[in-house]
């Protein structure tokens, strides 16, 4: 299997262990997500530091890195604000359309076409994350239920934006430059909602959100943006549902929250299409390189 495949699926792993990290850490949201994203930063410079790749951190990242950066903290403060005002099946249904209307527009504007089974696949897995959530996404009539969707919509567009645009991003920019500043951005702009919160933190907790920034934010963020350099964004998408598979099997494992024949149900179509995708997309990569190895033999 490909290696930015497998970085892929584990970005989506570790993606998922936000929320139980976040549960034992007992702080806001605001202030695991800087954390998660400073820590990384500061680790992914340290490991270049350490490993003579000093250029990889002294070096002008670029604007795109530094938008996609924005994007990052963006679609995690959208989402805490969503389920201020909507239930969280609600706000997670709605965002995990990013990866969907990533696909789309990169088929139409990006030149990543789509194929009938690549888009058969998204649909399955769109069909199962909806049977993982038990189809519950009702609306309330209320005012503040349609605020707390469009907050929704705001997290969806800009998960989808950091989607894309890290496959715009020149490619003389290093992975790892890349991913550490993106960090480092998103930590920044969550910065002064962290103050805002002011919360108090007693060493158990300086451990988890230790966790946070090693787990979900340095090895997590540093394979998805791996993975982003070379996947298409259809392929991408599909694994990435990955994660909410890794939040509902860590809820049912630490907290005793048991699925439904439903959800199981849903996991697994989830996990089909993700499989199916990756070995669809390597058979097509182990295709094109012996049409380039025939070509370049003549």
């Amino acid at each position: 299997m490909s290696s930015y495949i497998l970085a892929a699926i584990f970005s989506a792993i570790f993606m998922g262990t936000i929320g139980a990290i976040s549960i034992y850490a007992g702080v806001s949201a605001e202030t695991v997500t800087f954390y998660r994203l400073f820590i990384g930063a500061i680790l992914m410079g340290i490991f270049l530091l350490l490993t003579g790749q000093k250029e990889k951190v002294c070096t002008w990242p670029g604007i795109k890195v530094l938008v996609t950066g924005v994007f990052l903290a963006g679609f995690v403060v959208f989402y805490v604000m969503a389920m201020t005002y909507t239930s969280m099946a609600n706000a997670v249904m709605l965002m995990y359309l990013a990866p969907v209307t990533a696909s789309v527009v990169a088929h139409f504007f990006m030149g990543e076409r789509l194929s009938g089974l690549s888009a058969a696949l998204i649909v399955l897995a769109l069909f199962g994350f909806a049977m993982m959530m038990e189809f519950n996404f009702n609306l309330s009539g209320r005012a503040e239920e349609a605020v707390g969707l469009f907050y929704a919509l705001c997290a969806m567009l800009c998960y989808a934006a950091f989607i894309l645009i890290n496959r715009l991003i020149h490619e003389r920019v290093h992975v790892l430059t890349r991913s550490g500043y993106q960090m480092l951005a998103g930590a920044l702009c969550m910065l002064p909602l962290m103050v805002l919160q002011g919360d108090s933190i007693n060493g158990a907790q300086w451990g988890w959100l230790t966790a946070a920034g090693i787990v979900p934010g340095f090895l997590a963020i540093m394979l998805a943006v791996v993975a982003l350099r070379a996947l298409p964004a259809a392929t991408f998408g599909t694994l990435a549902y990955l994660e909410p598979i890794t939040v509902v099997a860590l809820a049912w494992v630490l907290f005793d929250q048991s699925l439904s024949t439903m959800q199981m149900t849903g996991s697994a179509l989830i996990i089909v299409s993700g499989v199916i995708q990756a070995v669809v997309s390597e058979s097509g990569s182990r295709r094109d390189s012996l049409e380039s190895d025939v070509v370049a033999g003549r």
